[in-house]
C-alpha cells in the first residue's frame, strides 16, 4: 500500500483555492488506490514551532524532528498546499521545511527523500507568470523548486491556480474568465496527477 503525505497551509479552512484543489487530488488518489494511506497535517490549524538552537543541535535526536522526518521519508508521494502570502510561502510551511530538512540525515541527492514525487498547489491571488508585470515577485515556485529538489533531491511538480482574488476584487473583474479557466485547469490537473501517482504506486 502506498502512502501520501498531505500538507495544507492556507490560513482559512473554507474558501481556500489551495485547500480545495489539494482535496481534489486526495479524492482522486483515494478513488484510484482505496487501500492506500493518507497522512494529513494542517499546518495552519496545528502550526509547528520554529526551529531553535536546541532542535538544530539535536538533529533527528529531537523528538519532533524525528517524527516529522520519519513521516516524510515513509511517504511514497507528498502533496503540499502552498498559497502565496506576501509573495512567498506561509510561515507555517517554512517552519515545516526547517524542521524536516536535516543536513547530514536526509539532505542531498542520495538521501531517503531523493526521487520522491512532490506535488505543490501554489495558488495566488494575482498572476506572477513569466511575462507578467509581477514576474519578479514570484518566490513560491522559485523557492520551493530550489529547496525541495536542491536539498532533498525530490521530483517536484506544480499546479498553479492563479487570479484567485478576481471574484472579490472589483478592479480585477475583467480577469474573472481567466481566473475561472485557471481554476478549472488546476482541478483537472489535480485529479489527473492524483490518479496517476496512485496508480503508479499501487501497481
Amino acid at each position: 500500500m502506498a502512502t501520501l503525505l498531505h500538507l495544507d497551509s492556507a490560513v482559512f479552512p473554507q474558501g481556500s483555492a489551495s485547500r480545495d484543489i489539494t482535496a481534489a487530488f486526495v479524492q482522486a488518489w483515494q478513488e484510484q488506490h482505496p487501500e492506500g494511506t493518507v497522512v494529513y497535517r494542517d499546518l495552519a490549524a496545528a502550526p509547528l514551532p520554529h526551529l531553535d538552537m536546541a532542535a538544530v543541535s539535536a538533529g533527528v535526536d529531537d523528538a519532533l524532528r524525528a517524527e516529522l522526518t520519519a513521516e516524510l521519508e515513509a511517504a511514497d508521494a507528498v502533496l503540499i498546499g502552498a498559497p502565496m502570502y506576501n509573495f512567498t510561502i506561509p510561515s507555517t510551511l517554512k517552519a515545516w521545511l526547517d524542521q524536516v530538512i536535516v543536513v547530514g540525515h536526509n539532505a542531498g541527492p542520495d538521501g531517503p527523500v531523493a526521487g520522491t514525487p512532490i506535488t505543490v498547489v501554489a495558488s495566488r491571488g494575482g498572476s506572477y507568470a513569466p511575462g507578467t508585470p509581477r514576474e519578479d515577485f514570484e518566490f513560491v515556485q522559485n523557492y520551493l523548486e530550489k529547496v525541495l529538489t536542491g536539498m532533498l533531491g525530490a521530483e517536484v511538480d506544480f499546479i498553479v491556480p492563479e487570479l484567485t482574488l478576481a471574484h472579490s476584487k472589483a478592479e480585477m473583474a475583467e480577469l474573472i474568465p481567466l481566473a475561472d479557466a485557471s481554476r478549472t485547469k488546476a482541478f483537472d490537473e489535480a485529479a489527473q496527477k492524483g490518479k496517476a501517482l496512485a496508480a503508479r504506486f499501487a501497481a
